[in-house]
Protein backbone atom coordinates (compact mmCIF):
# COMPACT_ATOMS: atom_id res chain seq x y z
CA UNK A 1 0.00 0.00 0.00
CA UNK A 2 2.81 2.44 0.88
CA UNK A 3 4.37 1.86 -2.54
CA UNK A 4 1.21 3.15 -4.26
CA UNK A 5 1.02 6.25 -2.10
CA UNK A 6 4.71 7.07 -2.58
CA UNK A 7 4.38 6.90 -6.38
CA UNK A 8 6.63 3.92 -7.02
CA UNK A 9 3.81 2.02 -8.73
CA UNK A 10 4.38 2.35 -12.51
CA UNK A 11 0.64 2.07 -13.25
CA UNK A 12 -0.13 5.01 -10.96
CA UNK A 13 2.54 7.12 -12.66
CA UNK A 14 1.13 6.25 -16.08
CA UNK A 15 -2.36 7.22 -15.01
CA UNK A 16 -1.10 10.53 -13.68
CA UNK A 17 0.69 11.30 -16.95
CA UNK A 18 -2.47 10.37 -18.89
CA UNK A 19 -4.42 12.87 -16.81
CA UNK A 20 -1.88 15.51 -17.81
CA UNK A 21 -2.82 14.87 -21.43
CA UNK A 22 -6.55 15.19 -20.79
CA UNK A 23 -7.25 11.46 -21.11
CA UNK A 24 -10.36 11.38 -18.87
CA UNK A 25 -12.07 14.11 -20.92
CA UNK A 26 -10.95 12.61 -24.23
CA UNK A 27 -12.31 9.24 -23.14
CA UNK A 28 -15.63 10.89 -22.30
CA UNK A 29 -15.77 12.58 -25.71
CA UNK A 30 -14.87 9.31 -27.44
CA UNK A 31 -17.66 7.55 -25.52
CA UNK A 32 -20.17 10.20 -26.62
CA UNK A 33 -19.11 9.63 -30.23
CA UNK A 34 -19.47 5.86 -29.78
CA UNK A 35 -22.95 6.14 -28.26
CA UNK A 36 -24.09 8.43 -31.07
CA UNK A 37 -22.61 6.04 -33.64
CA UNK A 38 -24.44 3.07 -32.14
CA UNK A 39 -27.76 4.85 -31.71
CA UNK A 40 -27.67 6.73 -35.01
CA UNK A 41 -28.18 10.00 -33.15
CA UNK A 42 -28.61 13.15 -35.15
CA UNK A 43 -28.69 16.74 -33.94
CA UNK A 44 -31.78 17.13 -31.79
CA UNK A 45 -31.54 20.84 -31.08
CA UNK A 46 -29.81 24.07 -31.92
CA UNK A 47 -26.03 23.89 -31.91
CA UNK A 48 -24.18 26.67 -30.11
CA UNK A 49 -22.28 29.24 -32.14
CA UNK A 50 -19.06 27.58 -30.96
CA UNK A 51 -20.19 24.16 -32.22
CA UNK A 52 -21.20 25.70 -35.54
CA UNK A 53 -17.85 27.52 -35.84
CA UNK A 54 -15.93 24.28 -35.29
CA UNK A 55 -18.17 22.42 -37.74
CA UNK A 56 -17.96 25.14 -40.41
CA UNK A 57 -14.15 25.34 -40.11
CA UNK A 58 -13.85 21.55 -40.44
CA UNK A 59 -16.11 21.39 -43.52
CA UNK A 60 -13.26 21.02 -46.04
CA UNK A 61 -10.98 18.34 -44.53
CA UNK A 62 -13.04 17.07 -41.62
CA UNK A 63 -10.03 16.49 -39.31
CA UNK A 64 -10.22 17.68 -35.70
CA UNK A 65 -8.05 17.25 -32.62
CA UNK A 66 -8.58 17.94 -28.95
CA UNK A 67 -5.35 18.35 -27.05
CA UNK A 68 -3.71 20.34 -24.26
CA UNK A 69 -0.78 22.72 -24.33
CA UNK A 70 1.12 21.93 -21.15
CA UNK A 71 3.83 24.48 -21.87
CA UNK A 72 1.65 27.60 -22.20
CA UNK A 73 2.21 30.37 -19.67
CA UNK A 74 -1.42 31.53 -19.27
CA UNK A 75 -3.54 29.01 -17.38
CA UNK A 76 -6.46 29.39 -19.83
CA UNK A 77 -4.11 28.39 -22.67
CA UNK A 78 -3.12 25.14 -20.96
CA UNK A 79 -6.66 23.77 -21.12
CA UNK A 80 -7.81 21.19 -23.63
CA UNK A 81 -8.23 22.94 -26.96
CA UNK A 82 -10.09 22.12 -30.16
CA UNK A 83 -7.93 22.23 -33.30
CA UNK A 84 -9.32 21.95 -36.84
CA UNK A 85 -6.99 20.91 -39.67
CA UNK A 86 -7.07 23.26 -42.64
CA UNK A 87 -4.23 21.64 -44.61
CA UNK A 88 -1.16 19.51 -43.91
CA UNK A 89 0.63 22.21 -41.94
CA UNK A 90 -2.14 24.56 -40.80
CA UNK A 91 -4.67 24.27 -37.99
CA UNK A 92 -7.24 26.63 -36.51
CA UNK A 93 -7.02 26.70 -32.72
CA UNK A 94 -10.28 27.49 -30.93
CA UNK A 95 -9.28 29.03 -27.63
CA UNK A 96 -8.82 32.39 -26.00
CA UNK A 97 -5.55 32.86 -24.05
CA UNK A 98 -7.18 34.72 -21.17
CA UNK A 99 -10.82 33.62 -21.17
CA UNK A 100 -11.47 30.28 -19.49
CA UNK A 101 -15.22 30.57 -19.99
CA UNK A 102 -14.82 30.98 -23.76
CA UNK A 103 -12.53 27.96 -23.86
CA UNK A 104 -15.16 25.94 -21.99
CA UNK A 105 -17.75 27.08 -24.56
CA UNK A 106 -15.58 25.68 -27.35
CA UNK A 107 -15.19 22.36 -25.52
CA UNK A 108 -18.94 22.29 -24.87
CA UNK A 109 -19.52 22.94 -28.57
CA UNK A 110 -17.25 20.03 -29.43
CA UNK A 111 -19.13 17.86 -26.90
CA UNK A 112 -22.38 18.77 -28.69
CA UNK A 113 -20.89 17.66 -32.00
CA UNK A 114 -19.87 14.32 -30.48
CA UNK A 115 -23.23 13.70 -28.80
CA UNK A 116 -25.11 14.63 -31.98
CA UNK A 117 -23.35 12.07 -34.16
CA UNK A 118 -21.55 14.73 -36.17
CA UNK A 119 -18.05 13.61 -35.13
CA UNK A 120 -16.29 10.22 -35.04
CA UNK A 121 -13.50 9.44 -32.58
CA UNK A 122 -10.56 7.62 -34.18
CA UNK A 123 -7.31 7.50 -32.19
CA UNK A 124 -6.23 9.25 -29.01
CA UNK A 125 -6.97 12.95 -29.62
CA UNK A 126 -8.01 12.59 -33.29
CA UNK A 127 -11.58 12.97 -34.55
CA UNK A 128 -13.26 13.47 -37.93
CA UNK A 129 -16.61 14.70 -39.10
CA UNK A 130 -19.18 12.05 -39.91
CA UNK A 131 -21.12 12.13 -43.17
CA UNK A 132 -23.90 13.97 -41.32
CA UNK A 133 -21.25 16.36 -39.99
CA UNK A 134 -20.00 17.18 -43.48
CA UNK A 135 -23.59 17.66 -44.69
CA UNK A 136 -24.55 19.98 -41.84
CA UNK A 137 -21.28 21.94 -42.09
CA UNK A 138 -22.14 22.79 -45.70
CA UNK A 139 -25.35 24.53 -44.55
CA UNK A 140 -23.78 26.84 -41.96
CA UNK A 141 -23.75 30.52 -42.84
CA UNK A 142 -20.47 32.06 -41.62
CA UNK A 143 -21.95 35.56 -41.38
CA UNK A 144 -24.27 34.32 -38.60
CA UNK A 145 -21.34 33.14 -36.43
CA UNK A 146 -18.63 35.61 -37.52
CA UNK A 147 -17.79 36.78 -33.96
CA UNK A 148 -17.04 33.23 -32.83
CA UNK A 149 -15.27 32.26 -36.06
CA UNK A 150 -12.96 35.25 -35.58
CA UNK A 151 -11.79 33.76 -32.25
CA UNK A 152 -10.15 30.90 -34.16
CA UNK A 153 -6.39 31.37 -34.49
CA UNK A 154 -4.35 30.05 -37.42
CA UNK A 155 -1.41 27.89 -36.35
CA UNK A 156 1.23 26.84 -38.85
CA UNK A 157 3.43 23.78 -38.35
CA UNK A 158 6.46 23.42 -40.57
Amino acid sequence: MLDRVSGSDDKLALLWSDMGLGAPTLIGLAQLCSRALLSGALPSGQLTAEAQAILFTAAHRGMLEVKPSNSAYESASRLLTVFVEIDDDTRVRFRHPRDVRQNVRFLEGFRQLCASGLVFHHLFHEFTLTEAGFDLAATIRPDEIRDVLDLGELCRFT
